[in-house]
């Protein structure tokens, strides 16, 4: 009995499909991950606080008016939403922008900070980018910070603009001294920053935890390596996914939504929706 024989161009087919299918996957599907920070210094009142963090979605749309994100965002059940940067960049369709934003003010109070791509903007589509985030009701927080207070505590949410921003900016030096004085040597700090290489300098600062982006996860992610692209063309570099510590300070660095446009696929590196749990650890 003769075997049949396979087709070379049906091989290559099923190929094509398979590898659109997994292209697909990797940069247009949502991962939800959760991470846990945790302090001795955080009110237990703020303990089990969940902060959603979306980085770097650089005006990709997953589904009309970005349903499928907000969806994820809601399914994470977020106290609040933090934008860690690159919401958008010079290629941005801005027509996608206030149904998102309006979307995600409307799930949890949402806070902001720049990242390198919003001062690549024009002066006027940076403009309009603000427009929407403050009319959609967004805190954004420019090298500030503000008080959360819960049963009669208080927690310090910080951000600062990214170092492409203008440069007489306040330094994060700065922004933290002026917190001590504020609120005292023991406040717990969350501070949002767009930045994935600065653990050093919040934990010189003494900040507890940083939420921050900009990396894209090294857009290709091997098993072992991990990240294989860096910001500045470097292979392999630090600080690419995931929880650093050093000292007290610990960094939770988002592979970030969107793709780079230097190298526009994201491999084995799946968009991803961090979620942030605040804990209070009890000192032994």
């Amino acid at each position: 009995m003769k075997q049949k024989r396979v087709r070379p161009a049906a091989g290559v087919l099923s190929a094509l499909v398979l590898l659109a299918g997994f292209t697909w996957y990797e940069n247009r599907t949502i991962q939800t991950q959760t991470f846990r920070l945790r302090a001795p210094n955080l009110p237990q009142a703020f303990s089990a606080m969940r902060v959603v963090q979306i980085s770097d979605l650089h005006g990709e749309i997953f589904g009309e008016n970005s349903a499928r994100l907000l969806a994820a965002v809601q399914d994470a059940t977020p106290d609040l939403i933090a934008v860690t940067g690159d919401l958008a960049d010079e290629y941005t369709d801005f027509s996608m922008l206030r149904p998102l934003v309006s979307g995600l003010c409307a799930i949890a109070p949402v806070c902001y900070v720049t990242g390198n791509h919003e001062w690549v903007l024009s002066r006027e589509k940076r403009q309009q980018l603000f427009e929407i985030l403050d009319e959609c009701g967004v805190i954004r927080l420019r090298n500030e910070f503000r008080l959360l207070q819960k049963n009669g505590e208080t927690m310090v949410l910080a951000g600062v603009d990214d170092p492409n921003g203008p440069s007489d900016q306040k330094t994060p030096a700065q922004l933290v001294s002026e917190i001590r004085q504020s609120c005292g040597e023991a406040a717990y700090i969350l501070m949002l920053s767009h930045r994935n290489d600065q653990l050093e300098l919040w934990a010189q600062l003494g900040v507890d935890a940083v939420l921050c982006g900009h990396a894209h996860g090294g857009v290709v992610r091997l098993p072992i390596a991990g990240g294989v692209f860096g910001t500045r063309y470097d292979l392999f570099p630090d600080y690419t996914a995931g929880i650093y510590t050093q000292g007290k300070t610990q960094v939770l660095v988002s592979r970030g939504l969107g793709r780079s446009h230097r190298v526009p696929l994201r491999i084995f590196n799946r968009p991803q929706l961090v979620v942030a749990i605040l804990e209070r650890e009890e000192e032994s």
